[in-house]
């Protein structure tokens, strides 16, 4: 088992990284009201053993699959069933899925009745090395990605990296996306680390795998202890984040999936920062082909022009002071967040 701790003073809490659910801590485990969250596929494959963590049989509130679902629809059919079940503030909920669901469990945790306590065990790779850890928490709206939300850090997560073979090669190469975000934008070493090791990373390596899921939360948890908020440095996470939550909204949520998107949106954002000269072309030949190596798309939609794109990006979370904000690359393993991207810059990358 590894560890990673997520420090934050009193609302400081573990990543436990092994290959099963057993690292449940006990003050959880023995609370008297539980409910697991979760989607009919998940379920039918780690309902069973997450419930039997728990000394108090757990209820549970299955919603659809997909990114469609994280709505304020959503949200509002759970706090029912919250209400309905008469669950007190001493409630656990269990957030038993990808990242739909627990952004959106997550929120609801921030919500009903003013807030309690969750646990995230996240089943995907993308929420394993991102949205699991640091505490945002979101639904969508049809004129925006997560602009609807609350910072609510969870008691624990609890990662198992068995889970990782039950999900469709898709899915796997979506949460690839966030990996090599890492490396791109803070840690050079890493990326090499990545390309160098693809073939068993491809392959699902035991050993492989726990470590780049390491390596990531550790790097996710040392920023978010420095800038829980995103008043600064916890931007940069954002990277490919711009223009990525443009496709995804644009297409229609599910479409497209996040880390899809994401993909896309590195590449467009080293491109913008080639043409500045802040990266060199030997730099941006590599990120492309590092996101290559791991089947992700490196083109945005046929049908998406930079008129689609400016409607999302200018109500994007980051626009300050009625500018654009996007994260760059300044060099390989490096990046800033600049606010003087001009449409004109943004032109050129799809020209």
């Amino acid at each position: 088992m590894q560890k990673v701790d997520v420090q934050l003073g009193e609302r400081s809490y573990p990543i436990h990284i092994s290959s099963n659910f057993t690292a449940l801590l006990p003050e959880l485990a023995t609370a008297a009201q539980v409910v697991i969250i979760s989607n009919p596929h998940v379920a039918a494959l780690y309902l069973e053993p997450v419930a039997a963590l728990f000394q108090q049989r757990p209820k549970h509130f299955l919603l659809p699959d997909g990114e469609a679902y994280k709505t304020l629809a959503s949200f509002e059919q759970i706090m029912s069933f919250l209400l309905e079940q008469k669950m007190s503030r001493d409630v656990v909920l269990v957030a038993l899925g990808g990242g739909v669901i627990g952004d959106i469990t997550g929120f609801v945790a921030a919500c009903f009745q003013r807030g309690v306590r969750f646990i995230q065990i996240p089943t995907t790779l993308l929420s394993q090395v991102d949205s699991s850890v640091g505490g945002k928490t979101a639904v969508n709206h049809p004129l925006g990605k997560n602009m609807i939300g609350a910072f609510k850090q969870p008691e624990q997560v609890v990662i198992n990296t068995q889970v990782l073979t039950s999900l469709a090669p898709r899915e796997f190469a979506a949460g690839m996306a966030e990996v090599v975000k890492y490396g791109l934008l803070g840690d050079a070493a890493f990326a090499q680390w990545l390309l160098q090791h693809a073939a068993a990373i491809k392959q699902q390596d035991a050993e492989t795998l726990a470590h780049m899921i390491q390596h990531c939360c550790q790097m996710k948890a040392d920023i978010v202890s420095r800038d829980e908020t995103e008043q600064g440095e916890r931007a940069l996470l954002n990277l490919g984040h711009t223009f990525g939550h443009a496709i995804e909204a644009f297409m229609g949520y599910g479409e497209w999936l996040h880390g899809e998107a994401v993909a896309v949106g590195m590449v467009m954002a080293a491109r913008v920062a080639a043409q500045r000269g802040w990266i060199t072309a030997e730099e941006l030949s590599f990120s492309e082909k590092l996101i290559a190596q791991f089947d992700l798309p490196t083109a945005s939609p046929s049908n998406m022009h930079i008129d689609d794109f400016l409607p999302f990006m200018k109500t994007d979370k980051k626009v300050k002071a009625g500018k654009m904000r996007f994260i760059l690359p300044t060099a390989l393993g490096k990046s800033a967040v600049v606010a003087d991207v001009t449409e004109h810059e943004l032109q050129q990358v799809f020209a």
